[in-house]
């Protein structure tokens, strides 16, 4: 099965086009109203929410008339959507109790991201916690997520997973550890990956280079194939290339700096990936960078 589809041609049924750009937006007073709200505030073309609480275990039951409502107005303004899953999900830990909770979690927002007409569904890929735990995390991830996984259809999103800073007992600490995850999930073919640029520069991927951000995405392309990019988070870093830090800092006010993500945002692997930003501020300062990451776009058509 691997071999079959590890390797996923480009599509040939449209022009690829350029990278929608947007940014995370709240959900308070309901994703309807504030998410869209903040959509059309900061003039995003994609967003990302939470469909539950990020720091919680809580799956509460969706609201069909609201969910009917974000959907509709999502398609009226031609804004993509995705779910970013909660951060306690962590499909490699040693803890039964967290692995079973992970499970279940990744599973509900998967359910959720079909609601509300979800293009995909973000989880970090974790740690083992032990080094001594590793292998068995591969393989308790293989066994649970299966299952989960043989039971999506076209209609439902992406699973797309988020390679964290590198610290740790990270499962991926660097680009080339994507290989062992997509053996565990046997290189299912909804399965893709969100790259965050702060994540991939703490963990030493020298993006901040004269064509780093490119020798990376090069790197990945090569790793699971071009179709299997389907989300990037454009953030800056507040830490040194190789620091294990997840902070994310203000495009252009942290170390990766601005010229990388002309570098992103001409590559080919992103043409149909759209960025959000998971920075700093509100519309304020959210509007203004999704702003300035159009103007470079612009200049590269």
């Amino acid at each position: 099965m691997a071999a079959a589809i590890k390797k996923m041609t480009p599509s040939t049924s449209g022009t690829p086009r350029t990278p929608r750009i947007g940014a995370h937006t709240p959900t308070s007073g309901g994703m309807a109203k504030r998410s869209i709200a903040y959509a059309q505030e900061t003039k995003s073309e994609a967003i990302q929410v939470f469909a539950s609480n990020p720091r919680g275990w809580a799956m509460p039951e969706a609201n069909v008339e609201a969910d009917t409502a974000f959907r509709t107005r999502a398609l009226e303004l031609d804004i993509e959507t995705y779910v970013h899953a909660p951060f306690l999900i962590n499909l490699g830990s040693p803890t039964v109790g967290t692995y079973e909770n992970s499970l279940a979690s990744t599973a509900y927002s998967l359910k959720r991201g079909r609601e509300i007409g979800s293009k995909g569904v973000v989880i970090h890929t974790g740690s083992a916690v032990d080094v001594n735990h590793v292998a068995k995390a591969w393989k308790q991830i293989n066994k649970g997520m299966m299952p989960i996984l043989k039971k999506l259809t076209d209609e439902d999103p992406w699973l797309l997973l988020e390679p964290t800073a590198g610290q740790g007992q990270s499962l991926v600490k660097e680009l080339d550890d994507l290989t062992k995850y997509f053996d565990a999930l046997e290189w299912h073919p909804k399965v893709g990956v969100c790259l965050d640029t702060c994540h991939v520069f703490a963990a030493g991927h020298d993006i901040a280079k004269k064509g780093g951000m490119t020798e990376t995405l090069d790197l990945l392309v090569k790793i699971v194939g071009i179709e299997r990019i389907q989300l990037i988070h454009a953030n800056d870093s507040m830490d040194v290339c190789g620091a294990l830090k997840d902070r994310h800092q203000n495009i252009g006010a942290g170390e990766i700096g601005v010229k990388p993500f002309q570098e992103l945002l001409a590559h080919p692997a992103v043409a149909n990936a759209p960025l959000i930003l998971e920075t700093p501020g509100m519309e304020p300062e959210h509007g203004q960078e999704v702003a300035l990451l159009k103007s470079m776009r612009d200049k590269i058509k």
